[in-house]
């Protein structure tokens, strides 16, 4: 008898409890096929278990504990790897040890030694986990706290979802987060956030209010920063994203590969932008209502921030295989879901080959010379910054203009002449 996976030591045991009754009650032939069998099956000596048979099968206690394979340095190295990836869980952080280790040395974080290194690419997920379990946390994590009818140009573009396993760069999901609070008078900052579907790449800016000419400026901004093309651009059917405006603009601007929108009713189309609504907008602002420039200026540097943080050096999951298996109480179907080694953005970037030679270049050097521990640090100031501004007063004007990326493409209307733009509520308007 073989077995392809080695026993553990409690299936051992369990397994020589129950050949002992027979082995006890064979005469000395069917003994000697009871050893064989034994024999292959525990990969144990025929000599140790004639031994075992004979004696009592209870297992003693360890005189002498087993030596700590990984020392405190190692411990210590994890700590300050998870901190400045801001506590991703173990499955997330150990593919991406070794690596981030080398950058924090470059930075003066670590001290580093080939041996440090060797324990750190060997680690496993479960040591990993047990290390860091029981470390104090000098600073906690990064603070995490019906549609409408759709028009006529929300039914001439196609219904449908990006795939899970698209594997080209450049297929974008759009959404708009609303910072209004309890109220949702007059107008207020909105986060516009992109997600790439292949890479996990994200880029958010904040807008004041969601007029056309604001929400196109806010896709300026992102476009200006992408180091790669936009191919597809998927939205809700909000009508911030389809009217006549923003449609020209993308063709005229960026020449779209293709259009599709959210099917009414159905959140989980947008299912990826959605998920970084969450974890990347709401953790950080909660809902707060945030309605003046200087929240959207401040708000602005913050996702730049952000942007490098997320893009160069927070490693992402991505869904590798479905497998769809039985059910465990034997009724219908269930999907057990495979995920492959955690990587950044701008990795999984790399390894589609879409990337410029000259961007990568770039982006690399930029990644290289940032310490993640202070770009971090430089995200709870900010942070604090932003909290600690006052809310707009009722009845006085924000002049939007401060607040955009490209003023003189704002100022100007759609045939090139320059256009007073009023934004008509009881909170913001644009200074003639």
């Amino acid at each position: 008898m073989t077995i392809d996976e080695k026993m553990s030591v409690d299936e051992r045991y369990r397994y020589l409890r129950r050949m002992q009754k027979r082995y006890r009650q064979a005469n000395d032939p069917e003994k000697g096929q009871l050893l064989d069998e034994m024999e292959a099956v525990t990969e144990l000596h025929r000599k140790s278990l004639i031994r075992l048979m004979n004696g009592t099968l209870e297992r003693k206690g360890r005189k002498r504990q087993r030596g700590r394979s990984y020392g405190p340095e190692v411990t210590y190295a994890l700590r300050v790897i998870a901190e400045s990836l801001d506590h991703i869980c173990a499955e997330r952080l150990q593919p991406n040890l070794v690596w981030m280790a080398q950058h924090l040395g470059v930075h003066g974080e670590l001290v580093l030694s080939d041996d440090l290194l060797d324990k750190l690419d060997r680690v496993s997920i479960s040591t990993v986990r047990r290390l860091l379990a029981g470390q104090p946390r000098d600073l906690p994590r990064l603070p995490r706290k019906g549609p409408k009818q759709t028009n006529r140009l929300a039914r001439e573009i196609p219904a449908e979802r990006i795939a899970w396993d698209e594997v080209e760069a450049g297929h974008f999901e759009v959404d708009l987060v609303h910072h209004c609070g309890v109220s949702a008078s007059g107008h207020y900052v909105h986060t516009l956030q992109m997600i790439d579907v292949a890479t996990g790449w994200s880029e958010r800016v904040a807008l004041l209010g969601r007029s056309y000419r604001v929400v196109r400026d806010g896709f300026e901004r992102i476009l200006s920063r992408l180091p790669f093309e936009v191919l597809e651009v998927h939205p809700d059917n909000g009508p911030e994203f389809l009217n006549d405006h923003l449609l020209r603009f993308w063709k005229d601007r960026v020449q779209l590969e293709r259009l599709s929108r959210s099917r009414a009713w159905h959140k989980n189309d947008n299912r990826f932008v959605e998920q970084k609504n969450n974890t990347l907008v709401r953790a950080y602002l909660g809902y707060d209502r945030l309605d003046t420039v200087q929240h959207t200026r401040l708000l602005n540097q913050l996702y730049e921030l952000m942007g490098l943080y997320y893009n160069g050096f927070q490693p992402v999951m991505r869904l590798r295989e479905k497998i769809v298996l039985p059910a465990r109480d034997g009724r219908g179907t269930r999907i057990k879901r495979r995920f492959d080694d955690a990587q950044t953005p701008f990795d999984r970037l790399c390894a589609t080959g879409q990337l410029d030679q000259s961007q990568h270049e770039q982006f690399e050097a930029l990644r290289d010379r940032t310490n993640p521990r202070q770009l971090r640090q430089d995200i709870y100031t900010l942070l604090d910054q932003l909290f600690a501004l006052p809310c707009a007063e009722d009845g006085s004007d924000q002049d939007v203009h401060l607040t955009l990326f490209n003023p003189q493409a704002f100022l100007k209307g759609d045939d090139g002449s320059l256009a007073s733009v009023t934004l008509s509520n009881e909170r913001t308007i644009l200074a003639r």
